[in-house]
């Protein structure tokens, strides 16, 4: 780690490269830079300096000192993570890519985006939407970067039908450690040349290189979207309708289950209104479709097969005011609670196992008496458990003292990582592994899986400067 006396030398070459005012060394402002969206304040560290490129060519000239300094860099996009992917551990520079925000080509012939690393994904979806395409992948959080979203392979509600960000990644600029350059993939479809270095950098976290550069493909906008929701008796009654769906040979844009509890506190916190009283959790099903008879048949359909499975209604949201309030109570819940949230878990398991899975969430929330409110996505098996430090009765939050919620934490977290584990499932669907899942790793890799992640680790990073202490 750097010497805080070395700290001098390492700021002016690094403001050789970038100019000193695209450096940031005064605490009060390195703070926003310290710790991503995971909530709990020891995590956070203070960066040695936050460096602002705007080139590749910059962050390449970075990178070689960094690796000639041994400086540990942690490249950083919109810091919207959850497991402390971007803090700077140790002391690191951060490698902010805020500056290198540009849309470089829009590329309608072949349906495809080149886009660098610090573009940020609701100025993606505009400028496309104006083109009349469509990127599906929507993880949620628009202010993030595209960067941040290849390197925690990020993916959303939209993940049933167009699958995850890895699947629209068709090229990349990477800058290496050292500062060698690579651009593996291209605006190409097919690819079975060599080994897949594309692959292997979407999801790495930032551990093997920084991404400055990628190539997206996209699709035709579709035409229309519905919402609908529907609400059950239980928990099992909406996750036992999702194979059903299937079954019927539909294929919806997005299936999330959501409880009603969070739901009453989110329309609170909006002083907006959820269209169904009815039950306890509800599916909120989206629908996409290339004409309006199409959407009608499709609606239909669903419905009826969500009533034969035991829905206690149907409400279509088939204007856009009418979505938008729906959309606006959904994305919002984690806004409604963040107060008291200490943690959100990623736990994927075979959609099956939802039930049981929420279930064992259940008993340990009474055992430990916290709230544990759990939703997510149906369809593939992502259920998001918050950790909170608050009992939820009736309506209302109370917050617990940290005596109270504090000792709890590891333990619930661990508990549920097994249980998942148990079922067939993985500690992460979409958040990545950073720090804070870094020590539950070897309950679902096997000492062969992580030592072989732990090789390919040191050929991208002999001298361990790329975002170190993360995931392996």
């Amino acid at each position: 780690m750097v010497k805080m006396g070395e700290r001098r030398k390492i700021i002016q070459a690094f403001a050789e490269v970038v100019g000193s005012s695209n450096l940031i060394v005064d605490d009060e402002k390195m703070v926003d830079y310290s710790h991503d969206e995971f909530s709990l304040p020891d995590i956070g560290e203070m960066p040695l300096v936050v460096v602002k490129p705007g080139s590749t060519e910059e962050v390449a000239a970075l990178m070689k000192l960094a690796e000639e300094m041994l400086v540990p860099i942690v490249p950083r996009g919109g810091g919207t993570g959850l497991c402390g992917g971007c803090v700077p551990h140790g002391g690191a520079v951060v490698l902010s890519l805020e500056r290198m925000n540009r849309i470089a080509e829009i590329d309608q012939d072949n349906l495809m985006a080149v886009v660098e690393a610090g573009v940020r994904l609701g100025d993606f979806y505009r400028a496309i939407e104006e083109k009349q395409l469509f990127f599906p992948p929507h993880p949620g959080e628009e202010s993030a970067m595209i960067g941040g979203l290849i390197a925690t392979n990020a993916g959303g509600a939209r993940a049933v039908k167009y699958g995850v960000v890895r699947n629209y990644v068709q090229g990349l600029e990477v800058v290496l450690p050292g500062g060698k350059i690579i651009r593996p993939g291209g605006k190409l479809l097919k690819n079975s040349t060599g080994y897949s270095l594309l692959h292997l950098l979407i999801g790495s976290e930032g551990t093997l290189g920084v991404i400055t550069k990628a190539i997206l493909q996209l699709h035709p906008i579709p035409s229309y979207y519905r919402t609908l929701v529907i609400p059950f008796a239980s928990l099992e009654e909406a996750i036992e309708t999702v194979p059903q769906l299937f079954k019927a040979k539909i294929i919806p844009l997005a299936v999330e289950f959501v409880p009603k509890d969070v739901i009453h506190l989110t329309e609170n916190y909006l002083k907006k209104t959820w269209p169904s009283k009815k039950g306890i959790t509800d599916l909120v099903i989206i629908l996409d479709a290339s004409s309006e008879i199409e959407m009608d048949e499709l609606s239909e359909r669903v419905g009826e097969v969500c009533l034969e499975q035991g829905a206690l209604d149907i409400y279509v949201a088939d204007s856009l005011a009418k979505q938008e309030e729906v959309l606006a109570i959904r994305s919002q819940i984690y806004e409604a609670i963040k107060e008291w949230t200490i943690e959100i878990l990623d736990i994927v398991v075979p959609r099956a196992e939802i039930p049981a899975h929420v279930r064992k969430v259940h008993e340990v929330a009474a055992r430990y008496g916290l709230w544990l409110p759990t939703f997510g996505h149906a369809a593939d098996g992502n259920v998001h458990t918050h950790i909170m430090c608050c009992r939820y009765e009736e309506g209302k939050c109370y917050p617990l003292a940290e005596k109270e919620w504090k000792p709890a934490v590891d333990k619930v977290r661990g508990e549920l990582y097994r249980d998942g584990t148990r079922r067939g499932g993985l500690i992460s669907g979409e958040h990545g592994i950073g720090l804070i899942k870094k020590p539950y790793l070897n309950l679902v890799l096997s000492e062969v899986e992580i030592e072989l992640m732990r090789q390919i680790k040191k050929v991208f990073d002999p001298k361990n400067i790329c975002n170190p202490g993360k995931v392996v």
